[in-house]
């Protein structure tokens, strides 16, 4: 199948991401023109355009809220401004603006990927950018920022089901009960819970899987792999004192079910902490004795179901 996989929201819903973009383009396009000449402008709405897009098609997703909107697109423009300042080779300047912009998205927690246009625009933007030197952080780049998140802010809190910053109408947690079943479930399961969402969401069905396992496994304290082992689980011999050891594995090469894996691993607490080493699966599995998961600074142990 080509494009994206979730077809769960409906015509509503796509019209209403479509017109909030066109509400939002037209107002940061009228407040660019007031600064730069056209080809400046153009440069800058792209990557607005870009912004438009998240907010508006996805306003759930992490990468569409308000700090990595505001943030995303100042550390990026600042750094922008200063390649283009002190790195005269343009061919260098423009991909160094949008590497250590994504680099400093990441440190500071706003990823957000329009961030990595508006480093490019401070760079190859024209001379009406490059002449309003740090002046064109604030106008237009922020100003099109704040002008989108209040649009963003008022056009999605129209819609009941759209909820803009996303812990505006946070759920109240429910947790379950250890004696509640393990419940597994398949594809209908999470096109049902899609659709009752009604919104974008910007994640995988099989990432999603992967999320509920996990997070089942950590409320409870149980093994969704009781059989196997998972890249990325933890495994203790449940010794005592200096014998005792946690491993974390790397990498199962082979076939598990016909016991003759090879198990990667890293010794990430204990005896040999820091040590990594490769072992067959029959000696792996007569070492470990369950699995554990790191909580609060203490090891847990996990159940299997």
């Amino acid at each position: 199948m080509i494009g994206v996989e979730s077809g769960a929201t409906g015509h509503r819903e796509k019209w209403i991401s479509a017109i909030g973009g066109f509400i939002a383009i037209f107002a940061t396009l009228w407040v660019s023109a007031h600064y730069l000449d056209q080809p400046g402008a153009v440069l800058l709405v792209a990557s607005m355009g870009a912004s438009a897009v998240l907010l508006f098609a996805v306003p759930h997703g992490a990468l569409s809220q308000p700090w990595p909107l505001i943030g995303g697109h100042f550390v990026s423009v600042v750094l922008g401004v200063l390649c283009a300042r002190f790195i005269p080779n343009q061919l260098v300047a423009a991909p160094l603006s949008v590497g250590i912009a994504i680099g400093a998205m990441y440190y500071l927690r706003c990823l957000h990927p329009p961030g990595g246009a508006s480093a490019l625009s401070a760079v190859i933007g024209g001379a009406s950018v490059h002449e309003l030197g740090f002046q064109y952080v604030l106008t237009p780049v922020m100003l099109n920022a704040a002008v989108m998140l209040l649009i963003a802010l008022v056009w999605n809190n129209l819609f009941a089901w759209r909820r803009y910053p996303a812990y505006f109408k946070k759920q109240p947690a429910e947790r379950s009960k250890k004696s509640d079943a393990y419940i597994q479930l398949n594809h209908a399961d999470f096109e049902y819970a899609l659709r009752e969402i009604g919104s974008y969401i910007d994640i995988t069905e099989q990432d999603l899987t992967r999320i509920y396992k996990l997070a089942v496994k950590h409320g409870l304290r149980i093994s969704d792999q009781s059989d196997s082992f998972t890249v990325g689980n933890y495994y203790t011999n449940g010794e005592y004192g200096r014998a005792w050891a946690v491993r974390k594995i790397m990498k199962v090469s082979g076939n598990v079910n016909a016991g003759d894996a090879v198990v990667a691993f890293k010794v990430v607490a204990g005896n040999e902490e820091g040590e990594e080493q490769t072992v067959t699966q029959e000696d792996f599995s007569s070492w470990q004795q369950y699995e554990v998961i790191f909580e609060n600074g203490i090891w847990h142990r996990i159940m299997p179901v």
